[in-house]
Order: C-alpha cells, then structure tokens, then sequence
C-alpha cells in the first residue's frame, strides 16, 4: 500500500472515530408505571443503555439497602443512590447483571 493512501486511510478513520465520540449516548428509558406514565430517562452516568432496570429485590435495612440477588449493602449515604422519579426502586448494574456489582440504585422515598 501507498504511503498516500495509508495517511488518507488513518485521516478517515481518525475522522469517524471524532464523529462517533461526539454524538450524544443513546438514552435508556425507563418503563412507564402509575407514578410516571412517560417514563422516564435513566442518566448517562448510571446507565450505559442496559444497565438499569425496575427492581422488586431490594430490602431497606438499619443500615442501608440491601439487593437481594447480590446480599450487597448500600448504605444510606451512598453516593450512588438515587432519588426514584417513579417511587420504584431501579437498579442499575454492572452489564446489566442480575449478579453484577451495583452502579446507581433509584429508591422512593424510605418506608414506601
């Protein structure tokens, strides 16, 4: 190959690689319930456009909330609990495993 065409090559990939990485991420929506019949959007920082879902196994502890699937403990300071927008808990793990390492849980309000 051309050193010519290896440049023009390596320009246009340099070039795609630029167009891809400022495109905005696609958002993950969350499944419309009572509370938020739109749904709502998962942010960036959680979700990666499957990590997150809605989840029944979470239990509330003295000490903090505890996902069943996993026996992981959030603590209530936790900076990665979120407030719910739907008054569900949402779970956001790692690849969007039922066994993965938590990214963000949303939790409504304590007691509900």
């Amino acid at each position: 190959m051309k050193t010519s065409t290896i440049i023009l090559v390596s320009v246009a990939a340099a070039i795609g690689f630029l167009i891809a990485i400022s495109l905005p991420a696609p958002a993950h929506e969350a499944t419309p319930t009572t509370a938020k019949p739109q749904g709502w959007k998962y942010p960036f920082s959680c979700c990666g456009g499957y990590d997150c879902r809605r989840w029944t196994s979470v239990k509330e502890l003295p000490r903090g909330y505890r996902i069943e699937t996993t026996g992981e403990i959030l603590a209530y300071g936790d900076k990665r609990i979120k407030d719910s927008p739907d008054e569900d808990f949402h779970w956001c793990s790692v690849a969007g495993k039922n066994d993965g390492k938590t990214i963000c849980l949303f939790a409504p309000p304590r007691g509900m």
